[in-house]
């Protein structure tokens, strides 16, 4: 069946309209079926009323025409039934109340505007024995423009009246009361075209209510589905690669905003992660480059020592030596880059976890000076050491910030000429704590420092010592630094020495998911 509907009738927005009319023309089809059927009671009802308060009408103008006939006599009242067998009206009653087309009566059909029928009981203790009765049937000619017949009748009990009706041929004894009943009945009323009215109103009603929910409709459906276009758009756009896609929502539905934000939560996370992997591609495209360039260095040299060692009729023993001493210097080099590479590449891959102790920090210090100490003495420097007197105690990994000393004053003593001096100093700060080691040394100059920390970086106008490095000991220090939440800084000027210094704060448990030991 999708087949034959147009797309636009099967889209969100043309769904909610539609169910809106559909709700809409149901509420109102209701109303026109049930409204006029109750109305249609309550009508009949308020007729009936009337017919009886019509009732009440014609019976006092009939007591005020029988009192007046009665007295019109003199001082004896007349007699309302005339003494015949059976009993029936006197005749001056008779012309009274008319005939159907005349007289009384048929001026009171035009008043109450409806059929009358006048009867007089024979005898009050009978009321059934009817001694006179009159019909006056109300002409479809006096119906105004709008009436209709109605076929219901007056309650009787609504028009009795009763008459002290005195025989001349009784003179002298107790008059007897003469029950005299009105009855009216198929009226002329406004009912029939007052529910015409009502239907022609109430469907003039339905279709402008119709066509106003519509229009509603969709302007609801719209606003509805304003967001949820946005979010598509917006996702849209993160699959064509625009990750810094947002959505404002500005909906009064809370659903709609939490929908918004969680799409944001996603394109913040997504965008992330592009950047993490996109970084960790490039970082792997230059680390491999960057391997590759360090490769090659020491393996073409023992490709030349080798060949060299093979042409036996050119070398002599001292040259043999030689080469085999830089073959093994080379050798040592590959074992000592490949060592470092393989720690750099666990440490930023998130291989290695962390060991956090609560241990005293004084005792890394001290172990990493005792282990520079005769390196120190070889080269003429003088190595000291501060600490304070009290525990510094919090959390870390023993042996890999114990690698981050071994580095750094390992290039200190490195960069220090002979009778220089390299301190390492502890100090407890309120974030946490601080290491520090100054050398004396050469300095590195204010345009490399930025990149110092770079892998295989040994300056462009390093000294000697400084490019006999493999280049991997301050992106290791770094890196283990990071670990533990802390940052490492480095200031130095070129013949004035070189201060590093690195900030441990108190709590790295949130830095890593290390095994924390108590």
């Amino acid at each position: 069946m999708r087949r034959f509907v147009p797309r636009f009738l099967t889209s969100l927005t043309a769904r909610l309209v539609i169910a809106f009319v559909i709700v809409t023309m149901i509420s109102l089809a209701l109303i026109v079926a049930t409204l006029p059927r109750l109305l249609d009671g309550y009508f009949a009802q308020q007729s009936t009323n009337d017919l009886e308060r019509r009732a009440g009408v014609a019976k006092l103008e009939i007591a005020r025409e029988v009192t007046r006939y009665q007295h019109s006599g003199g001082e004896a009242s007349r007699p309302i039934l005339a003494p015949t067998d059976p009993l029936t009206a006197a005749d001056g009653l008779r012309a009274v109340l008319g005939t159907p087309d005349s007289g009384f009566g048929f001026e009171l059909a035009q008043i109450v505007q409806a059929n009358v029928t006048i009867r007089i009981a024979a005898d009050p203790d009978h009321p059934d024995v009817i001694a006179y009765e009159l019909f006056v049937p109300l002409p479809d000619a006096f119906a105004q423009p709008g009436q209709q017949r109605e076929a219901i009748s007056s309650n009787p009990n609504a028009g009795v009246l009763s008459f002290d009706d005195e025989f001349w041929t009784q003179s002298g004894s107790g008059a007897p009361q003469r029950l005299v009943t009105v009855t009216l009945s198929d009226p002329l009323t406004y009912r029939a075209q007052t529910l015409e009215t009502i239907v022609g109103i109430l469907t003039v009603a339905a279709v402008i209510a119709l066509a106003v929910a519509i229009i509603a409709s969709v302007f609801i459906a719209d606003r509805l589905t304003k967001p949820i276009r946005g979010l598509t758009g917006a996702a849209r756009e993160l699959s064509e690669g625009h990750l810094d896609t947002r959505v404002t929502s500005g909906s009064a539905s809370p659903e709609v905003n939490e929908l918004a934000e969680a799409f944001n939560a996603m394109a913040e996370r997504l965008q992330r992660s592009i950047e993490f992997i996109r970084k960790d591609r490039d970082r792997s495209r230059d680390f491999l480059a960057d391997v590759s360039h360090e490769l090659r260095t020491p393996i073409a040299a023992l490709r030349t020592f080798n060949e060299l060692m093979g042409e036996e009729h050119t070398m002599d023993d001292a040259t043999r030596d030689e080469f085999i001493e830089q073959s093994r210097q080379q050798i040592d080099r590959l074992d000592w880059l490949a060592t470092n590479l393989l720690e750099l590449s666990k440490l930023e891959s998130g291989l290695v976890l962390l060991d956090l102790r609560p241990d005293d920090l004084r005792a890394v210090v001290e172990n990493a000076v005792q282990q520079a100490i005769p390196s120190a003495e070889r080269k003429d420097v003088n190595l000291k050491m501060n600490v304070p007197e009290e525990p510094l105690r919090q959390m870390h990994d023993p042996q890999r910030l114990g690698q981050v000393l071994n580095n750094l004053i390992g290039n200190a003593i490195k960069f220090t000429p002979p009778g220089g001096k390299v301190e390492v100093s502890l100090e407890d700060t309120p974030a946490g704590a601080e290491i520090r080691v100054v050398d004396t040394g050469v300095g590195i100059d204010p345009q490399e420092l930025p990149m110092v920390f770079d892998r295989f970086y040994r300056g462009g106008n390093a000294h000697e010592s400084r490019a006999a490095g493999s280049g991997l000991g301050l992106s290791i220090v770094r890196q283990i630094v990071e670990m533990h939440n802390g940052r490492v800084a480095i200031t130095s000027s070129p013949g004035a020495g070189t201060q590093v210094s690195v900030a441990l704060p108190r709590d790295v448990s949130v830095s890593s998911p290390a095994a924390v030991h108590a």
